[in-house]
């Protein structure tokens, strides 16, 4: 019943329409993002202090650095020793002037907060950290308005106990830190870290500038920025949480400010969750996205046929901490032989990634965003650029709201789960454009693995797939269990690999689809292993024809599926017409395609419609598609009636149905969705000029190749023997 009332209403759209969804919409779901602040409330606290600045009628005790010696009052709990200034009892202590090649430490013998002001400093110590928190209940340091405060340690520390390796940061601080205030901080690192907490880091203002050979700004427990202006250029990980001990910790969570992150590794990495609902975030991770992404499916080994890792510094295996989420930056030592490669994703989380607001600047060489379990997207814009996957997460992503551009990736969304209900979503890909494969980047970069473990990679001869064995246990998982869900929002995909590609199904009840490619003949612009149930929305696929597919004969809605005998060059106008000269859709595809899929609340059974091509439109147009009228000169193609669910034309009519996929579920020797595959060449297919016999010896080898009895290597040889060239990639994710 819930499928009747959808379509119903779906059926009261035109497709001018489907341009409401998009440009000027509101991109922040705010229910979910109040969800996301919710999950935020129940994890941080603010106190009063955190935010308070005014600390000039607290009694403050003024410390004047002169190189190395200091003025304070004597009456004051401060030690001066060995270049070492120390603070003894919480209050306020305002720091100012420089201070050589010296330390200031807190080591606290009460319980109460210590704040420290600076109001113009200026310390570096070459031996060590130049402001060490070695006890206090907590520390708070303030950024006097209108003041600039240097901070720098040496690229060597001497440590006392250097079984310790503590303090690792320029400021460094074994209990809870807060920093708060208008002024500005500059903090070089040379050694290893900028700012680091074993406990919570809590930043509420400021204009922050880090500079470290290692990690930023780091917190055990948590970071939590509610403000400020920072900038942190990172030989590691930009902003870092630590704690994988305890799974209420590890938390990052971000609720303003502005942020400019270069970082050789992660942009934003949190060991549990990271949870953003405003602020503006330039990430750069990894040097960024090379300037073309290689389609490196079907590779030998970790990268693609024609990926050269040696040229291309993107290319490498997936890293260790993807694999072991819990080692806290620390190699696997199971894995430590396989390779020793840097995580180099923008946003990252081991647990659950969520996103409700903010405007997102990525450009990454690894993943964009990243999470090993859950990602949410419910607000905000993101703007990503790619070496791999824009958005992924291993288990399930759900898509809410927020606009998502990835004007560059090797696929655009990953997932074992991807559910879209509403927001805008625009994906440029080298491979896939939206992918349900689920786990360890399923198809993006591949890893090495050792023969015995249970990733174990197939040999070169299969192309870089993993072998049968190796997913089963990998994967754990059936392909009934991998579900594309798309209830709303607006997704334009431009792949060069599949356009939507399930390794289970696929269902769509609403929203608007707009797909351009592939050109290659061996993917299409929809991939699905199980069935494609579309009962609602808007879908328009314009891509190759070798492996076209269309949606399931069981669906509610109807739909068709064009083959045309000759490539059609892109900006080709495909309209669509009932028999009283109505538009159903004008589209001109991107790119050249040789079939075209549509699906549309508007088609009704036992009603008779013409497809044309060519011609103009005097409309708008957005994504390709135009609104509704004002089409002229198209060149009839063909014209037919609809009586099943799905109708399969060409230009003389309409024919056969067929999958993509010759096999169970899709795969080989089956039928995906109750489709019946006809002989290659039918429709114009990248087989069309053989012979039926010759046809028939093809499809035996490729059904074969797919199903992995016989290897790439041999399916091109016995191709040639043939006198076949073999199709381009075929053994898809």
């Amino acid at each position: 019943m819930k499928n009747r009332y959808l379509k119903i209403a779906a059926a009261l759209l035109s497709t001018s329409l489907l341009f409401a969804c998009s440009k000027g919409a509101d991109t922040t779901d705010k229910g979910s993002n109040k969800e996301i602040m919710d999950q935020i409330a129940s994890a941080v606290s603010y106190k009063k202090e955190d935010d308070y600045t005014d600390w000039k009628n607290e009694t403050p005790t003024y410390i004047e650095l002169n190189g190395t010696e200091a003025e304070f009052d004597q009456s004051a709990a401060i030690i001066v020793k060995d270049k070492t200034l120390t603070i003894k009892t919480g209050g306020v202590y305002v720091l100012s002037g420089k201070w050589d090649d010296g330390q200031i430490a807190i080591d606290s013998e009460d319980k109460n907060t210590v704040r420290l002001v600076l109001n113009g400093v200026e310390i570096n110590n070459t031996e060590n950290a130049a402001i060490n928190i070695v006890n206090a209940e907590k520390t708070i340091i303030s950024l006097q308005e209108g003041t600039s405060n240097r901070i720098s340690d040496g690229e060597n520390y001497h440590f006392d106990d250097s079984s310790s390796g503590e303090p690792n940061a320029a400021i460094f601080s074994k209990d809870d830190l807060t920093i708060n205030g208008s002024g500005k901080l500059i903090v070089h690192a040379n050694y290893n870290n900028g700012i680091s907490s074993k406990d919570d880091l809590k930043i509420t203002g400021g204009a922050i500038e880090v500079h470290s050979t290692d990690d930023g700004l780091m917190g055990r427990d948590l970071v939590a920025i509610k403000g400020g202006d920072i900038t942190v250029e990172a030989g590691g990980d930009g902003i870092k949480s630590t704690n994988d001990k305890d799974s209420s910790k590890g938390n990052i969570a971000l609720e303003g400010g502005n942020y400019d992150i270069a970082a050789g590794s992660d942009g934003i990495h949190a060991i549990s969750s990271l949870w953003i609902t405003d602020g503006s975030y330039k990430v750069t991770a990894g040097g960024g996205s090379p300037e073309t992404v290689s389609n490196r499916e079907n590779a030998p080994g970790p990268w693609g046929n024609n990926a050269n890792p040696e040229t291309d510094p993107n290319l490498k295996p997936k890293e260790n901490l993807d694999l072991n989420p819990n080692s806290n930056g620390e190699a696997n030592q199971e894995n430590t032989e396989v390779t020793e490669s840097t995580s180099a994703k923008g946003l990252k989380a081991a647990a659950e990634l969520a996103v409700g607001g903010g405007t997102f600047a990525i450009d990454s060489s690894d993943d964009a965003v990243h999470s090993n379990r859950d990602v949410t997207i419910a607000g905000g814009e993101l703007t990503i650029a790619t070496g791999d996957d824009g958005v992924h997460a291993d288990t399930s992503l759900r898509i809410k709201g927020g606009k998502i551009n990835v004007t560059k990736s090797y696929e655009g969304i990953e997932s074992k789960e991807i559910i879209i209900s509403d927001g805008e979503v625009h994906i440029v890909s080298s491979d896939d454009g939206v992918n349900v494969g689920g786990g360890n980047d399923g198809s993006g970069f591949r890893m090495p693995m050792d023969a015995e473990s249970n990733g174990q990679e197939s040999s070169g001869a299969n192309s870089g797939q993993l072998n049968t064995a190796a997913q089963e246990n990998n994967e754990q998982a059936s392909s009934e269990e991998k579900m594309l869900t798309i209830n709303g929002g607006y997704i334009t995909v431009n792949a060069d690999g599949d356009g939507l590609d399930s390794n289970g199904s696929i269902e769509m009840t609403g929203g608007t689809v707009i797909v351009n490619g592939p050109t290659s003949d061996g993917n299409g612009p929809l991939d699905y292993d199980g069935s494609f149930d579309m009962s609602g929305g808007f879908l328009i696929a314009a891509g190759s024809s070798g492996m076209v597919q269309a949606a399931s004969e069981q669906s509610a809605q109807n739909s068709l599926l064009m083959t045309y005998p000759d490539t059609q060059k892109a900006g080709t106008i495909v309209h669509l017409e009932d028999s009283e000269g109505t538009t159903i859709t004008t589209f001109a595809p991107k790119k050249d395609y040789q079939s075209v899929f549509i699906s549309s609340p508007e088609l009704s059974k036992d009603a008779s419609y013409v497809l044309y091509s060519g011609g103009s439109s005097k409309e708008s147009e957005q994504d390709g598609l135009f609104k509704t009228g004002k089409y002229q000169d198209g060149t009839k193609v063909v014209e037919f009636t609809i009586s099943n669910s799905v109708t399969w034309l060409n230009e003389s009519g309409i024919t056969a149905g067929r999958s993509a996929h010759p096999g169970g579920q899709g795969g080989p020797g089956g039928n995906a969705g109750g489709q019946k595959r006809p002989e290659m060449g039918n429709s114009g297919g990248m087989f069309g000029d053989l012979d039926e016999e010759t046809r028939e010896k093809v499809q035996a080898i490729m059904e074969q190749e797919r199903a992995g009895t016989l290897t790439r290597e041999e399916a091109q040889t016995q191709l040639q023997e043939l006198g076949v060239e073999f199709p381009g990639p075929g053994g898809r994710q």
